[in-house]
């Protein structure tokens, strides 16, 4: 898979030729609603040929599998594929072997060299006793390299048909799923969510369903309901029976908690709760995790902060979720949803509390746009990445790329004479966050949200890790 970055001049046509691709596969991979435009500076993804294959309509795993003399068992491990007769157009495939006819002058070493895999890899893959032993016109399957190993979580409000539709169509790519949300209440119950579609859809795609926990109330954070909560260790025990029931009775694998603008005078209570809770359900054999605020020290002021406390939540429970976004939030000036300096800023902070392999990073899947002269009191609009695009498509402006921040974005007037600036992301910025995630040795990512379309996402999350599953 290959990030090219639209220059001046490019079409699709040109695109696909300079890298041997195929154009239809390109335009299926990306989501293309119209093919004759490409923007200046917009980010596509490009199919490797003969590494990656993008499905097709009418296409199956097994005339696939035939296509490039693999076996279905092999293609379908590869790609975390739990159904192989479910496969969905547009859906990119890693193969797990490249065809290769050895050359004169070449050696196994050689080979290996060049595809990045051990001698002992392709050895292995072709029944070659002897390594030494090839000849020129031997053709060699070339087992793909392997990727390091992740967990991935995704958050999802929709949990209606449409949105089991989308974690059947990507759950390849997820380890948990998190449906938003169930609330404490203070008699120690939880409200309800209609949650049966989605986790149908996870137990059909192999995925771990975590259940959210918040103290989110009529679209806000309630800091009181959180602190009764907190402050009552009776109401507490009544909580954690009815929360084993609801997993039990649903399914669910763990539990994640999402408490935020918690009072800082609640912090040695919230962990006193974690303590409580991670007793009772870990020997029933549940995870326990929890959602923190972006801290960057541990005396990080201001009550979206305080009352997370980085160093016990490492230490109390299975893992966190960093929550690594919204600095370009709606509410304030335009800037990048999650800059990468600023993400690093708080990797720093948290890996120096907290056991790297109990880290999931935190990233969104969306973009904002304001209008500008941004003005005190006005609020952003949240676009997904298509839409971005679109816009800057439809206003026929350049997509620029901030290097500070790796994050996309334009300006543009509408018909109107008003200024926007829109910030979203794209498989760069993906990429250098991805790549952060490797240098950091964290566990996994964690997204914000599922039902904002970005189809970029997930071919590069494929290129650089296997993602685990349970």
């Amino acid at each position: 898979m290959i990030i090219h970055a639209v220059e001046n001049g490019d079409t699709l046509w040109k695109i696909a030729q300079r890298y041997g691709a195929d154009i239809n596969q390109i335009i299926l991979l990306n989501q293309l609603n119209n093919p004759d435009v490409v923007v200046i500076g917009q980010a596509l993804v490009i199919p490797e040929p003969n590494k990656e294959y993008v499905v097709q309509p009418g296409d199956n795993l097994w005339n696939i599998a035939n296509r490039y003399g693999v076996r279905v068992q092999d293609l379908a491990e590869k790609n975390n594929i739990a159904n192989p007769a479910l496969i969905f157009v547009g859906q990119m495939l890693l193969l797990p072997f490249t065809n290769y006819t050895v050359q004169a002058g070449d050696s196994l070493w050689k080979i290996a060299n060049q595809f990045g895999v051990s001698v002992s890899e392709i050895a292995e893959a072709n029944g070659i006793e002897n390594p030494s032993l090839i000849s020129v016109g031997m053709t060699l399957a070339i087992p793909s390299p392997l990727r390091p190993v992740k967990e991935i979580n995704a958050y999802i409000t929709r949990t209606n048909a449409e949105g089991a539709r989308e974690v059947n169509t990507l759950g390849s790519h997820f380890t948990y799923l998190s449906p938003f949300t169930r609330t404490i209440q203070t008699d120690g119950n939880l409200t309800d969510l209609d949650d049966a579609a989605v986790l149908q859809a996870a137990a059909a795609q192999n995925i771990s369903p975590l259940l959210v926990v918040t103290n989110f109330v009529g679209g806000s954070f309630d800091s009181d309901l959180a602190a009764t909560f907190l402050r009552n260790p009776g109401i507490q025990d009544t909580f954690i029976e009815n929360l084993l029931e609801q997993m039990r009775a649903k399914g669910y694998s763990g539990v994640n908690f999402d408490f935020e603008y918690v009072y800082p005078e609640d912090k040695e209570n919230y962990n006193a709760f974690l303590r409580k809770v991670v007793g009772r359900l870990r020997p029933e054999g549940f995870s326990v995790s929890t959602a923190l605020a972006p801290k960057v020290r541990e005396d990080q002021q201001g009550l979206l902060y305080e009352a997370h406390d980085y160093e016990a939540h490492g230490d109390i429970v299975d893992f966190v979720v960093l929550m690594t976004y919204e600095w370009g939030w709606s509410g304030g000036r335009p800037w990048a949803i999650a800059p990468i300096n600023k993400v690093r800023e708080v990797l720093d902070y948290a890996v120096t509390v907290i056991p790297r392999d109990k880290i999931l990073m935190g990233m969104p899947l969306y973009g904002r746009e304001w209008e500008i002269p941004w003005v005190q009191g006005t609020y952003a609009r949240t676009v997904n990445p298509q839409e971005a695009i679109q816009l800057a498509a439809k206003y026929g402006v350049p997509i620029q790329y901030n290097e500070e921040y790796q994050s996309p974005f334009f300006r543009y007037t509408d018909e109107s004479g008003q200024e926007h600036e829109v910030w979203f992301e794209d498989a760069r910025s993906v990429q250098a966050k991805y790549d952060t995630l490797e240098e950091y040795g964290l566990r996994g990512a964690s997204y914000w949200v599922l039902g904002s379309p970005f189809p970029q996402n997930w071919p590069v999350l494929q290129r650089n890790f296997k993602v685990k599953k349970m």
